[in-house]
């Protein structure tokens, strides 16, 4: 039999099942997520307003906020939109080259929101470890430069995963994605063509982005910790601990997901499908969601401004 016969050639639109096994209770699953996107999207809005309009707050931490802002965003619109059509209007359909532009867009924006709080982690390791040279090392230049660095290695890196699987794969064994939005490894697995070129180069890009930032940020934080405390006054500490506190949180909560949807779906062969993929959706939906709020209870100067907008 011809592989022609058993597989699908060049499919132009693929099917998105959501959850699979919750199928029944997808609706509601879609409640507490469409409120975690519109929270995600007012919270980052009041975020980016707030830093833009005070300008005591243009700073880079404040930047590095801003950026991270617009990155949750997009992250956020870019899946919720299109799983809430799954999950309340039964659309599950989607083009695959729309799906290849989703993917990307994820992909993309996941590794420019790693690149950022890897510099975010370098900031305040320089303001706790170096203060009186921050201001010098820390420009408005080099804050443009980070992020466009951020952007362009995210960009240059995810690209290649797009081009191998669009110009490497014809045949399909089935056009319907088990999932709720389209993942990288999740298309690849519809491939009935040798497929070991796109894992390698994906674990490639995982550990290139995600591994080296963290090994960083983990240093950073080290180092932190040991100025922390040599510092003489009690106060000083407390004050240092209470300024990476909400940093700490944020990088926690991204990686520790990020890493566990990462390895369940290489090697979790035993993890039912419907945990996975919730994990998968909460590790894109929660960063969005917590950012802001952590960042605003936790940051002093951007809670004076919320609480004096609110008032006036």
């Amino acid at each position: 039999m011809s592989i022609s016969n058993i597989t699908i050639f060049m499919p132009s639109v693929l099917t998105l099942i959501g959850i699979p096994g919750l199928e029944s209770v997808q609706c509601w699953i879609g409640i507490p997520f469409c409120a975690m996107y519109l929270i995600a999207m007012i919270g980052n809005s009041l975020l980016l307003f707030i830093i833009k309009s005070e300008r005591s707050l243009h700073e880079p931490m404040y930047i590095f906020l801003g950026m991270l802002g617009v990155t949750d965003i997009v992250l956020g619109t870019s899946i919720v939109p299109k799983m809430l059509g799954i999950f309340w209007f039964h659309v599950p359909q989607i083009y695959f080259d729309s799906c290849l532009l989703q993917m990307g867009l994820i992909h993309i924006f996941q590794g420019i929101e790693s690149g950022i709080l890897l510099a975010m982690a370098l900031d305040r390791y320089v303001a706790i470890c170096y203060p009186l040279r921050h201001s010098g090392i820390f420009t408005h230049q080099l804050v443009a430069q980070i992020g466009a660095m951020v952007t362009l290695r995210a960009a240059i890196l995810v690209a290649p995963s797009l081009v191998l699987i669009k110009c490497r794969f014809q045949f399909y064994h089935t056009t319907t994605i088990s999932h709720s939005y389209c993942e990288h490894m999740a298309i690849v697995k519809l491939a009935a063509e040798n497929v070991r070129v796109n894992k390698i180069y994906g674990l490639f890009v995982a550990f290139a982005v995600a591994g080296f930032d963290l090994t960083f940020i983990t240093l950073s934080y080290i180092q932190i910790f040991f100025t922390v405390f040599r510092l003489p006054q009690k106060e000083a500490r407390l004050k240092a601990f209470n300024t990476c506190i909400a940093h700490i949180c944020v990088f926690l909560q991204f990686y520790l997901l990020a890493f566990f949807s990462f390895f369940t779906h290489r090697f979790g062969a035993h993890v039912p499908p419907y945990i996975h993929i919730l994990f998968s959706s909460l590790y894109l939906l929660v960063p969005p969601f917590l950012n802001p709020l952590v960042y605003g209870a936790k940051t002093k100067q951007i809670r004076i401004h919320v609480v004096k907008m609110f008032c006036s």
